[in-house]
């Protein structure tokens, strides 16, 4: 079985941001001087000052290299563990990044890193740019790269973002809290603004694999249009009311799709739950009572068949609908547990 720790325990970690910047000043202060200074410690930005060990140092005629493992605290982090690597060496005006093994390019337009550049966010870059000041400033070349990174990178957002060839360099406080729902939800928004950025007129979020792979199939959207929504309706669907596209489908299994029914935003079991009763009010008199029993809301659609699933996607599409404000128009489909659509509402 497995225990979950309570969430005032969980051990926070660092981004791949500031284990970044961390490498950076540790390499650019050998560079200088000759040494590396081990453990190294950086200026977040709200003020902490944490400290890295260094996993290895190189040093050249023109050139410092330092590694930093990554430790994302308790947060099931795809980068925790890896090794993030700062090479910095004197060349050109002012600072200058470039994407080493395992780090990302920006390929397309809508995320907050021009197309061409490496996909090191604009907080890491301003992080490193402030420890190169703070050692006097010069004319450098700032290379990361992360081992592996391009393996990783599959099981990320980025090949739908347009993220090529490995992993991003991410952060805005330099801080990981664990199972946070502010880093989800952000690349919900990222993959948003690229669909929005490419022209595409259809975007759909749906809760899993199989309801996204029934979901695009069915359309024949481009992955680029398929936001791995989750939980978080609401992250979707408020972001689409300012940030708007012509057309959203929202996609899942029948048990989230009741929760967003009976108005959710949040679909997660410790956040929202299916409410039975709700259910009971919805079906046929003769199955109340069988209703009301039932432990699951996969139960539920076993004894009351399809059409109570076409009745939960359209009072979903009632709450998708509010939520929108007129943005969009919009429609809703739910999912069988073999990827079968079994219900949609428009």
């Amino acid at each position: 079985m497995r225990i979950e720790k309570p969430q005032a325990s969980l051990k926070r970690g660092w981004t791949t941001g500031a284990c970044a910047t961390a490498a950076v000043k540790a390499a650019y202060t050998a560079l200088l001087s000759g040494t590396f200074p081990d453990p190294v410690t950086i200026t977040l930005p709200k003020g902490e000052q944490p400290s890295f060990a260094l996993c290895f140092e190189e040093k050249g005629e023109a050139y410092a290299r330092a590694g930093i493992v990554k430790d994302a605290g308790d947060d099931p982090d795809v980068t925790h563990g890896s090794t993030v690597i700062a090479t910095v060496r004197r060349f050109g005006r002012g600072v200058t990044f470039k994407a080493g093994a395992g780090v990302g390019m920006v390929t397309k337009p809508g995320l907050p890193i021009a197309v061409g550049e490496p996909a090191i966010n604009p907080i890491p870059r301003q992080m490193m740019m402030a420890v190169i000041a703070e050692l006097g400033g010069g004319d450098v070349e700032i290379e990361i790269s992360i081992p592996g990174g391009a393996a990783l990178a599959e099981k990320t957002w980025n090949p739908r973002l347009g993220i090529i060839g490995g992993l991003s360099i991410l952060g805005t406080t330099g801080i990981v809290h664990p199972f946070s729902c502010a880093a989800w939800i952000a690349s919900i928004h990222r993959g948003i603004d690229v669909a929005r950025a490419m022209g595409l007129y259809h975007v759909a979020g749906c809760t899993g694999s199989t309801s996204e792979d029934a979901v695009r199939a069915h359309f024949g959207l481009p992955l680029e249009a398929m936001l791995d929504m989750g939980d978080f309706a609401g992250g979707v669907l408020k972001y689409l009311r300012v940030n708007p596209v012509p057309r959203v489908t929202i996609g899942g299994g029948f048990g989230k799709m009741v929760k967003l029914a009976q108005g959710a935003m949040d679909l997660h079991s410790g956040r929202s739950q299916v409410d039975f009763a709700w259910l009971a009010k919805r079906v046929d008199v003769s199955l109340r009572e069988q209703v009301l029993a039932a432990n699951t809301a996969m139960e539920v659609l076993d004894i009351a068949g399809n059409g109570i699933a076409q009745i939960v996607a359209a009072e979903a599409l009632h709450h998708v609908r509010r939520v929108l404000d007129g943005s969009s128009v919009a429609d809703v489909i739910i999912i069988d547990r073999v990827g079968k659509i079994i219900a949609h509402a428009t």
